[in-house]
């Protein structure tokens, strides 16, 4: 139900969307490095902008330049990994994630939108359940999972634990804190922030015309990532050595980064396929096309689906609907006392008894009716396996009944099992 009150407010104006959240909290952490360049970090920002915005590198020397940087204490690259994730949440916005043809609005042939994407994912809050029995958080395709960089999943939690940029602002302050007193550690980030700038500058130099540039970019590249092996010793050597948790903190929001480019970049694809398996299983309900679509379905499982669809579907009986094993036992004595069962009780009363015998589908009851109402127990006994040598026909008499109103029982707490398996997605 739409929300009225406001709505003319908020109609007569675009929402305007963007990841400025994430943008502020990063810059939180850039914010640490107050001498413009003397702690690591701000240089990082800087020279990865400078490589992703060069005109003259090709986007295979782009590569390769910032996997060589990467490849030296990938934990200490903290603004590359970041202007990474900024970069991401961008292109969920404005929909580039989702590849296509920009100047098509519309199909599977255009770009994404943001719109669409939001769409798709509550589609799949919907569909998961349905289809598999668990939550989309179950299955890593959760609204989070999806696009929680955009919602805060960096600087809050659900629990009492330190959300990951809090921590890692904290590692950074501390860094910075350290290099003002320690001498080795201060020479360490300036090496880190001299290489980095020395690098941008080498390619703020570039010319559209440049020849054979490559050599002396490869030497500039690796003399600015050969700093990062001292300065991680450096830090390591701070009191409780924050560099295993810089290692956690990368690999947390690198791996958040990566699931929502995989599940947002095919978001398209993923929601068709579970469309289409709604789609499916709601045709098996017409006999005709059930029998065509295990016909020509080549996969063992919706064979089975198919083909099995009315036997299961015989099984279900909204009476037998529990939410708990703990249920069933009274459940069983309700649906006994609606039936009227046990439809005899008195195991003195012989013709009672042999008259039930004969409607017990597990008793072979040919010639009964010639029989008297003694030999009729006798011969149930017999046949459902219970002694009868040296026993009265009244002990032979309770013993049948008790059998047989167990029966009844236990028939009742099958039909409930089956209704309970074919009622649970497997």
């Amino acid at each position: 139900m739409t929300i009225n009150k406001g709505l003319l407010s908020v109609v007569e104006n675009e929402p305007n969307f963007s990841n400025q959240a994430l943008e502020n909290a990063v810059n939180e952490i850039k914010a640490i490095d107050k001498d413009d360049g003397h702690q690591f970090i701000l240089s990082q920002f800087l020279l990865d902008t400078a490589i992703h915005d060069n005109t003259v590198l090709t986007t295979s020397q782009k590569n390769d330049v910032l996997e060589t940087l990467y490849a030296e204490q990938p934990h200490l690259h903290v603004g590359r990994y970041l202007n990474d994730a900024i970069r991401h949440s961008a292109s969920i916005i404005d929909g580039s994630i989702i590849p296509g043809d920009p100047n098509i609005l519309t199909g599977d042939q255009g770009q994404g939108s943001f719109l669409e994407i939001l769409q798709n994912v509550q589609t799949i809050q919907a569909l998961i359940p349905e289809l598999y029995g668990v939550s989309a958080s179950e299955k890593s395709r959760a609204v989070n999972d999806h696009l929680g960089t955009l919602n805060n999943i960096f600087t809050t939690t659900e629990d009492s634990s330190e959300p990951v940029f809090t921590r890692l602002k904290r590692i950074m302050q501390l860094i910075d804190t350290n290099s003002r007193t320690t001498g080795a550690l201060n020479l360490a980030i300036s090496n880190v922030a001299a290489g980095n700038l020395n690098l941008r500058t080498f390619l703020a130099g570039l010319v559209a015309d440049s020849t054979d540039f490559q050599q002396s970019l490869d030497n500039m590249v690796t003399l600015a990532a050969n700093k990062y092996a001292t300065l991680n010793t450096r830090i390591s050597e701070i009191a409780g050595d924050p560099t295993t948790d810089l290692v956690a903190i990368r690999e947390q929001i690198t791996t958040q980064v990566a699931l929502e480019n995989t599940n947002v970049s095919g978001i398209r694809d993923y929601v068709d396929t579970v469309s289409n398996n709604v789609i499916y299983t709601s045709l098996a309900g017409d006999k005709d096309m059930r029998k065509l679509l295990a016909t020509v379905s080549q996969n063992a499982d919706w064979r089975s689906y198919f083909n099995d669809y009315e036997a299961n579907q015989s099984n279900l009986n909204p009476v037998y609907k529990t939410d708990t094993d703990s249920d069933k036992s009274a459940l069983i004595d309700k649906v006994l006392q609606d039936s009227g069962l046990p439809d005899v009780t008195d195991s003195l009363d012989l013709e009672a008894v042999a008259n039930k015998a004969k409607r017990d589908t597990r008793i072979d009851t040919t010639n009964f009716n010639n029989f008297t109402a003694e030999q009729i127990i006798d011969k149930s006994c017999d046949q459902l396996g219970i002694t009868t040598a040296n026993r009265t026909i009244i002990a032979l008499s309770g013993t049948l009944l008790n059998n047989m109103n167990q029966h009844d029982r236990d028939t009742i707490a099958r039909q409930l099992d089956l209704n309970q398996t074919t009622d649970t997605i497997s």
